[in-house]
């Protein structure tokens, strides 16, 4: 889904989630040995800018599935 970016009361651009749960939760898709400080700030910036608080990091790039939240509080 695309969210709107948003800077002192206007848009100025959009980006595409991986996934976006019920209008509240965003997932973030990766396929990576390891999980980055990069990773990580990529979600915070999709909060940020979308309003929401809730980010899913998941890594597919390993035997066993990384799952981590991301948690952005204004």
């Amino acid at each position: 889904k695309m969210l709107e970016v948003w800077y002192d009361g206007v848009v100025v651009g959009n980006y595409r989630a991986d996934l976006l749960v019920e209008n509240a939760i965003i997932v973030e898709l990766k396929a990576v040995t390891t999980l980055e400080s990069k990773h990580f700030s990529q979600c915070m910036n999709y909060l940020k800018t979308s309003g929401l608080t809730l980010c899913l990091l998941i890594n597919f790039g390993n035997p066993k599935v990384d799952i981590r939240r991301v948690v952005c509080n204004f």
